[in-house]
């Protein structure tokens, strides 16, 4: 069996790292930590993840940086699903041993560093480790992935937007006179479990925010190779995003290729699903699937995409699976479906 731990064991994505690697066929679930000040410390994990009564005896351990110095080698994998800094600060400690690391944050993301402080709000410190750190798209970086010590996990917002977007962008269709634009609308459970006025349901309508200025804007234009102008939504349900992308084709591009580009990158990919009618989010709600469907209009040129995921599972705990999956020589889907 791989010895897998968490840190960060505590919140949403955490919960659903925790549901899946116990039930996966090779990967075994032997520590779960938090802050040493989180208020979840030496709690069982049925206590803070009802749901999961009964599933796992372990003990949630405080994390202090004697211990943290000693974890690398103690497991074969760690899954950061931690804030920005804290893997950004935890980082340094952890590379070049036994373990493979997953960083969920969005820390390793951005190569560019004055881009990251820009977007973050904090300087990057650790250019070594951003220079070597793979991108965790599992779909398309996998032989990266397969022979990486370090993942950076996409973030939700845009691993739906990528995987509507790259089969355009690798085809080499997009007309990048027209920006793509991406509205995506996300389930609460993307701000985290700590409560918030701005996502308790007494509060929350369907409204934009972080407009021009969203810090998964960089991120999506980065890996899929021109600007975008990317509008985030907040609803009122609990898990999922939609994207719906808009985008402008070359001239000469015909619907006959664009349905085999989407069909040479996903047709072999079992977590992507090519569908004959629109996503809907309850259809991808609690799995690890990402659904996309596209109408193409060849009369203007426009191109509409429409993506769906569960933001905590494809866009978080099941990629970060999917990537373990490759690093460790195992089919993508194993433990997923």
């Amino acid at each position: 069996m791989i010895s897998i731990c968490i840190i960060g064991a505590s919140g949403y994505t955490g919960a659903e790292l925790i549901k899946i690697i116990i039930q996966h066929p090779t990967f075994s679930l032997d520590a779960c930590y938090v802050s040493e000040n989180s208020a979840d410390r030496n709690k069982s994990i049925s206590d803070v993840h009802p749901h999961l009564y009964g599933q796992s005896p372990l003990v949630i351990t405080p994390l202090n940086s004697e211990v943290l110095a000693s974890i690398a080698d103690s497991y074969d994998a760690i899954f950061l699903a931690t804030p920005h800094e804290a893997s950004h600060d935890w980082a340094n400690q952890l590379i070049n041993k036994r373990a493979k690391i997953f960083d969920l944050s969005g820390a390793f993301r951005l190569p560019d560093t004055d881009v990251f402080e820009t977007f973050y709000g904090f300087k990057h410190k650790q250019p070594d480790i951003l220079e070597t750190a793979v991108y965790g798209l599992a779909e398309w970086y996998e032989e990266e992935i397969k022979n990486a010590s370090f993942v950076a996990v996409p973030g939700c917002y845009p691993t739906a937007s990528l995987l509507a977007l790259k089969p355009m962008a690798d085809a080499g269709f997009i007309d990048k006179s027209a920006r793509p634009v991406i509205n995506a609308t996300s389930g609460v459970s993307g701000a985290g479990r700590k409560p918030s006025m701005t996502t308790s349901y007494f509060e929350l309508s369907l409204q934009a925010y972080g407009v021009l200025g969203h810090r998964h804007t960089p991120e999506i234009e980065h890996y899929v190779g021109t600007e975008v102008i990317f509008t985030p939504h907040l609803g009122q349900f609990k898990r999922g995003i939609l994207a719906t992308i808009t985008l402008r084709l070359k001239d000469g591009v015909t619907e006959s290729d664009i349905q085999q580009s989407y069909q040479n990158c996903y047709a072999k990919q079992a977590m992507v699903r090519l569908r004959t009618s629109w996503p809907k989010i309850d259809e991808v709600a609690n799995t690890a699937y990402c659904d996309i469907h596209w109408k193409f209009d060849k009369s203007s040129g426009y191109l509409v995409i429409s993506s769906a995921i569960d933001n905590l599972l494809k866009g978080a705990a099941s990629q970060a699976i999917q990537c373990a999956n490759l690093a460790f020589k195992l089919p993508t889907e194993t433990g997923l479906i």
